[in-house]
Formats: structure tokens, sequence, C-alpha cells
């Protein structure tokens, strides 16, 4: 898909009007893109620029700019192991070689089956359940190479799919600005909570909220 979907449009459009100035809307922006398509398309930044009166050039400066957006097609799943210090010293280099064997991809590379995108990740800020990992930004902490193995087997047979949404969502709760008639709407889709009765901790993304003028 290129271009944002008339319903994505339209978030984009609402977005525009929470700021002063249209350009100050365009990383909420290429979230909703992101959600969309997976990653960032010429042609979806196009759009962007479009409604933003920008020029793909600045709209493409500023997303490059930002390693949480993607220019390529990545995995259902995209898996990051946190190797910044705190993860390091409880072994998450050792983590990521074990990944790596399990999943048959270097970080940066995609399996066969498009399943799963593998990366090394700087802090992900869950340093107290060292070392951590995230699956499309929700958060997954102590895991060792069993825990891993068994997110992993969880993740192909969709067992988490209530847990996990597609790559690129930020958060499932939207609000809707007054102007578009609602004052707020929620999805039916549950937010993970935190201290499941699942063998690691699991940690809701309740943080990426702000963004997409959601809570």
């Amino acid at each position: 898909m290129a271009r944002l979907t008339p319903d994505n449009e339209q978030r984009a459009r609402e977005l525009i009007s929470l700021y002063p100035y249209a350009r100050s809307a365009l990383i909420p922006i290429l979230h909703v893109l992101q959600e969309q398509d997976g990653h960032l398309s010429e042609d979806g930044m196009g759009h962007v620029a479009e409604l933003l009166d920008l020029s793909t050039a600045e709209v493409r400066g500023t997303a490059t700019f930002y390693d949480m957006f993607h220019f390529e097609p990545v995995g259902k799943y995209l898996v990051a192991i946190c190797t910044n210090i705190a993860c390091m010293l409880q072994g998450a280099y050792r983590l990521v070689e074990h990944a790596e064997g399990r999943l048959g991809v270097a970080p940066g590379g995609t399996t066969e089956d498009g399943m799963f995108t593998l990366e090394d990740a700087e802090c992900l800020a869950l340093c107290g359940n060292a070392p951590c990992v995230t699956v499309n930004w929700r958060f997954f902490g102590d895991v060792d190479p069993e825990s891993f193995d068994q997110l992993i087997e969880d993740l192909r047979a969709g067992r988490l799919d209530d847990e996990i949404p597609l790559h690129g969502t930020l958060s499932r709760v939207r609000r809707v600005t007054a102007g578009a008639g609602n004052t707020a709407a929620r999805e039916a889709q549950p937010n993970v909570e935190l201290g499941t009765s699942r063998t690691m901790p699991a940690v809701a993304s309740l943080n990426a909220g702000h963004l997409d003028g959601q809570q």
C-alpha cells in the first residue's frame, strides 16, 4: 500500500488540527503511516509531505533521524534485544547469539517466512528486568534463552495476538478529536497488563499514547 488510506488520512488531518503549525504533526503522522504499512514507503512519505505542505526530502530527512522508523518491509514481529549496559551485564549478548541461532538470522535480518525481524537495540528502558526484549514495542523482561524460545513459540502459535499488535502500532487506544464529533473512542482490544501469569513479566507499553492524540 502506498498512500494513506482514507481512514488514516482522516487521522492525519485530525493530528494536524492539534498543532498550531501543521509540520509539528509530522512525527505522529509518520507513526500512522508505519502502523498502516509496517514501514515508511516513498509514496507514503510523499503523501505525508502533501498533507503538511513539505517536500518529500524534508519528510524523509526527519524520518531517517529516528531509528524507530523503518524504510523497508520488516517481519510481522520486530524482535529487539537490548544490549545496553544493564542488559549486557545480565547476558544480553549471549541472548542475541541464542536468538540468531533460534531464528536463523543476524540482527537486521528477517526470517524467510517473514515472521520475525531481529534487532540489536540500544537501551529499551527496562533496566530493572534486564535483559529485556521488545516485540513490536511491547516489553518482556528477565528474558533468558529458555523464555525467549517460549516467546517465539507463543508468537508463532498466535497465543499473544491479543497482547502484541501489528508492527508500527503504538497504541490501540485512540482518541477522536472533538471536531470529529466525538470526545473519545476506544478500540476493543485490551492492552497488556503488568504482572500477567506468563512465565516472564509482560509490561504494557502505556507510555506511547501521547502520540496520535491517544491516551
